[in-house]
């Protein structure tokens, strides 16, 4: 445990990462604008946020699984964009609720715990919630098929990236190296442990996962993979159901 203080708490760690994350995100922009523009602006926004996160490890999911580029399409990959898509927005919360609870607010232990988890819960949330609202889906509906599709995923990442942040930051503050070290550590930390809860979910069709990727017309808009909302295929989650 000392060596890994060491190690969170040292410049190098955060210099490296910047080396690391910065070209990795511009190499994404960049094949997001020229080959693979078809992505609707959804996903395109997950996917900066995923490496913005993790870094080649974010950069490794989206070659992976979230181009066009990918040689066939299966239940791994399909995880992958569904976890992608939970982590873009359960990372954003994290970030700032744990921001909030320990600079601003300076609250104890429990009071960030929670902090953190219900800014990330909110936001994870509101990411499906929103696409299924605005693409007609009812209220009630909305809202129940959200709370079960992201409900399970949401909670285990969150469990994990709290806690691991937690022991690694211990009682450091926003001005240490240590804090911001330890975020990113727990973020991926959180993708990773997530992953197995959305294959199990695709599985079972509490999800449908996200499209595939390859899957274009030629007015450049995403087709299969999803239901047909009104004769638009839309890139977000929902629950297996609510539209048959």
């Amino acid at each position: 445990m000392p060596l890994v203080e060491s190690v969170l708490s040292s410049p190098w760690f955060l210099i490296i990462w910047a080396l690391l994350m910065i070209p990795c995100e511009i190499w994404l922009l960049r094949d997001l604008a020229t080959k693979n523009s078809h992505l609707m602006s959804l996903m395109k926004l997950v996917w900066a946020l995923t490496v913005f996160y993790s870094g080649p490890l974010g950069l490794w999911v989206y070659l992976s699984c979230g181009r066009k580029e990918i040689s066939d399409d299966g239940l791994w990959r399909r995880s992958f964009r569904s976890v992608a898509h939970c982590y873009s927005g359960c990372g954003l919360g994290e970030i700032v609720g744990l921001t909030l609870a320990v600079g601003l607010l300076r609250l104890e232990t429990f009071g960030t715990v929670a902090m953190t988890f219900l800014f990330a819960y909110s936001v994870g949330f509101l990411l499906t919630l929103g696409p299924l609202i605005q693409d007609g889906v009812p209220k009630r509906k909305a809202l129940k098929d959200t709370f079960l599709a992201e409900t399970p995923s949401i909670a285990v990442m969150e469990i994990v990236a709290i806690t691991v942040d937690l022991t690694l930051a211990g009682d450091a503050g926003l001005g240490d190296i240590r804090f911001w070290s330890s975020l990113i550590v727990s973020l991926s930390c959180g993708l990773f442990a997530a992953y197995p809860v959305n294959v199990l979910l695709i599985r079972f069709g509490v999800k449908e996962g996200m499209m595939d990727p390859r899957m274009t017309d030629h007015s450049g808009h995403d087709h299969g993979g999803g239901d047909d909302h009104d004769g638009h295929e839309h890139e977000h989650e929902h629950h297996a159901h609510h539209a048959h």
